[in-house]
C-alpha cells in the first residue's frame, strides 16, 4: 500500500509540472509578449480559466504527499518525501504571496490595442520568475523520484 500511495503521489506531483510546462510553452509567451494587447485570452465571454486546474490540483497533491509520508514514515523514503513537501509548501506560499496576485493584476488590466512597455516588462519578469519556480519543482520531483529507489533497508 505504501508503494502505491508513493507512486500515485509522484504521478500527481509530475502532473503539476506537466501543467506548468504546458502553460509556459503555449500560453505564457503569448500573453506576456505585449500586454495588455496580448491578454485577450483572459478576458471576455470565452476567457480561459487556468484556475479551474490549479485550484484543486495543489490540495490534492499535498494530501497525496502527506499520505505517502505517513505510510512511509519508518522508511528511508521519509526524508525524500519531507524535502519535497517542505519545498512544495514554500513554493505554494510564494505563489500565493506573489505569483497569483501579480498574475491577476496583469491579466485583469483592461485590454488595449497597443502594448504598454511597463506592463509587458512586469509580465516578462513574472514569466522569468515562474520559470525559476518550475525549475525548483523539477528538482523536487527528482528528489521525490529518488525516494522511490529506496526500500525498507535503505537502498535498492
Amino acid at each position: 500500500m505504501k508503494n502505491l500511495i508513493y507512486i500515485v503521489a509522484s504521478i500527481g506531483f509530475i502532473v503539476v509540472i506537466g501543467g506548468a510546462v504546458y502553460e509556459h510553452t503555449t500560453m505564457v509567451p503569448i500573453w506576456a509578449s505585449a500586454a495588455p494587447a496580448s491578454l485577450t485570452m483572459f478576458q471576455g465571454e470565452y476567457a480561459i480559466a487556468p484556475v479551474n486546474f490549479w485550484r484543486p490540483v495543489h490540495p490534492i497533491n499535498l494530501l497525496l504527499l502527506i499520505a505517502a509520508l505517513v505510510f512511509n514514515w519508518r522508511t528511508p523514503r521519509r526524508k525524500f518525501l519531507a524535502v519535497t513537501i517542505i519545498g512544495y509548501v514554500v513554493i505554494l506560499a510564494i505563489t500565493i504571496a506573489y505569483f497569483v496576485p501579480e498574475l491577476m493584476a496583469i491579466t485583469q488590466t483592461p485590454l488595449a490595442t497597443v502594448a504598454d512597455t511597463s506592463l509587458t516588462a512586469r509580465a516578462q519578469m513574472w514569466e522569468k520568475l515562474s520559470l525559476v519556480r518550475l525549475a525548483v519543482l523539477v528538482i523536487l520531483a527528482v528528489c521525490l523520484l529518488l525516494g522511490l529507489t529506496k526500500t525498507e533497508s535503505g537502498s535498492k
